[in-house]
């Protein structure tokens, strides 16, 4: 898939940099849009966010003040100059989107998570070129994020973006919803063309750590950031804790630091790459010693059906699991690293054992 540079959305957005998207969770009031976009009019915004119907978790909570609000948000974004953009969940929000004049739609986290409702919300767009952005599942399912982006390309939409705002997980973190920045790497691995940038403010669940994970999503050289704002956040009727002021946002994108993904520099180019081809030397070094070590692997299958001994024997993988993962947060990797590595080792020695004993077996027919 190709998709279209954001220079070219025709939104008068900018030719490098990042974008930045910033505005209320949610559209409250005429008047609430209007100082918010006249403070953010001054600062290097690029789009005005806000939500007209909001998804909440339980039904007595604020849902949105609805079809009113496309109303306000059109002007606070006519009277600013700065295009505007809107959750939508149903045909009948794009529908009613397109009528009002909203610039860029996007799909929220609880509706990609459901390929049907993105399906439907597909149909309503075929035909129209409008810019669309799809926030990640609420889930960690790549494979599903990737099948919404397609839905919508597959109708024609070239103009399209994806949102990185985190993922859900039941354990406690520092994080609202956990970053998880593997994912939407891998992402833009696969489709290096597709506009990808990072939603702070639902990462962090508060503002406190949107000036850090801001600066990590620009590290890893995202498109852009898209932020919440709110002249009031104490008072927001939705997602207080995590808005930031318009000054905030202000003293924020001062003080962040975009560095270049492009070299230029002829001294730090040798330098980058006589350490590449250290850790290129490594990286074989490692495959070939894995691969050594798998091929231990299938003898020891081979040996363990002769003898009628079970492929997996918990004694042995848990004592394995703990002196495995020992050693390598002695060696000064992350203990998270050490678990995930180690159990991929064991489960693809699972794998070799059983695939060792299907290749001999078939030698002695």
């Amino acid at each position: 898939m190709e998709f279209k540079k954001l220079s070219d959305w025709g939104l008068g957005l900018p030719q490098s940099g990042s974008l930045i998207v910033a505005g209320p969770c949610s559209v409250e009031s005429q008047g609430q849009m209007m100082r918010i976009g006249n403070e953010l009019k001054d600062l290097d915004v690029h789009i005005l966010r806000a939500g007209i119907w909001k998804p909440r978790s339980r039904p007595g909570s604020f849902q949105g003040v609805g079809l009113v609000g496309l109303e306000w948000l059109k002007e606070a974004s006519l009277l600013t100059k700065i295009p505007c953009a809107t959750e939508v969940a149903t045909p009948q929000h794009v529908e009613q989107a397109l009528n009002a004049g909203i610039d860029i739609l996007w799909i929220g986290a609880r509706t990609t998570v459901n390929p049907f409702y993105v399906q439907e919300i597909a149909e309503a767009l075929k035909g129209i070129d409008i810019p669309v952005m799809v926030k990640n599942p609420i889930n960690p399912d790549l494979e599903l994020w990737i099948g919404s982006i397609e839905r919508l390309y597959q109708v024609g939409i070239r103009s399209l973006m994806a949102i990185h705002r985190g993922f859900s997980t039941f354990k406690a973190t520092t994080y609202r919803n956990p970053p998880m920045w593997e994912i939407p790497i891998e992402l833009r691995r696969r489709f290096p063309t597709l506009p990808v940038i990072c939603d702070p403010s639902h990462i962090a669940g508060n503002d406190l750590l949107v000036p850090e994970i801001s600066q990590k999503a620009l590290d890893l050289d995202f498109n852009g950031l898209m932020i919440e704002v709110h002249d009031v956040p104490d008072k927001a009727k939705s997602d207080a804790d995590q808005q930031l002021t318009p000054k905030q946002l202000k003293s924020l994108l001062s003080e962040l630091i975009y560095k270049s993904s492009s070299i230029k520099d002829i001294d730090f180019i040798i330098r980058l790459d006589a350490l590449r081809s250290q850790i290129d030397s490594f990286d074989r070094e490692i495959i070939n010693l894995l691969a050594k070590r798998m091929n231990i692997s299938k003898e020891i299958g081979i040996e363990k059906t002769e003898n009628d001994v079970t492929f997996f024997q918990m004694d042995r993988w848990a004592q394995l699991f703990l002196d495995r993962v020992k050693a390598t947060v002695e060696a000064g990797l992350s203990e998270q690293f050490a678990k995930d590595f180690i159990q991929s080792i064991h489960k693809e020695s699972i794998r070799q054992q059983m695939e060792g004993i299907k290749k001999d077996t078939l030698l002695t027919k």
